[in-house]
């Protein structure tokens, strides 16, 4: 308990601080851009196309694993980080810079969903951020790897996060939400987002995370 304790005094430095009050308004900001994003493709959506992956998968009922998986799957990031507060800001502004880079993906983008596809069964604002319309590239596939590269010195969590990566990519495909190129490019693309994230938030990952 004591060593618990100890980890919130960093709460008392005011560099600290003002990292991640930076972190949370950024992540806030991100999550607005993405809001609209997904808006605009949706109202702009073309068509949809053929996918080797998809045309020879039968469509599964997965919906409320789609939406209420990353739910939990976020519980358990956010219980973790109150157990390590230290490194809240690194995770803060890596996941900001992934949802505004993956609204401009989103933005440029407009094919439409698959023909057959799991009907999304939520609503309020939530459903506005699991819609299955903002298709590339996948955030259930690309957000649980970004959790593998910030936590990859750990090994327990890192295989987790891994697992869940893969599992969610593995869902959205049976669901028919994304197509398959959404899923496999978001390995990709998530890595380089988070090398970004080390050169632009380098203090934070090698004065708070350690």
């Amino acid at each position: 308990m004591k060593d618990f304790l100890g980890k919130y005094r960093i709460f008392k430095d005011k560099e600290f601080l003002i990292s991640l009050g930076i972190g949370l308004l950024f992540l806030v900001v991100s999550i607005v851009i993405t809001f609209f994003a997904i808006i605009y493709a949706t109202e702009r959506a073309s068509g949809p196309v053929t996918d080797i992956i998809l045309s020879n998968l039968p469509l599964y009922d997965v919906d409320g694993i789609f939406v209420y998986g990353p739910v939990i799957f976020w519980i358990l990031v956010v219980g973790y980080l109150a157990f390590e507060p230290k490194k809240i800001p690194f995770t803060l502004k890596s996941i900001a810079l992934f949802t505004i880079i993956r609204s401009i993906f989103i933005i440029l983008t407009h094919i439409g969903p698959f023909p057959t596809h799991v009907q999304v069964t939520t609503s309020g604002l939530l459903g506005a951020f699991t819609s299955g319309n903002d298709l590339f590239f996948s955030g259930h596939t690309g957000l649980p790897f970004l959790m593998a590269l910030v936590f990859w010195d750990q090994r327990c969590l890192r295989w987790f996060f891994i697992t869940a990566s893969a599992f969610f990519g593995a869902i959205v495909l049976m669901a028919h939400l994304h197509y398959s190129i959404d899923v496999f490019a978001a390995f990709f693309i998530t890595y380089a987002i988070f090398k970004i994230a080390e050169v632009f938030f380098k203090k934070d990952r090698i004065v708070f995370s350690n």
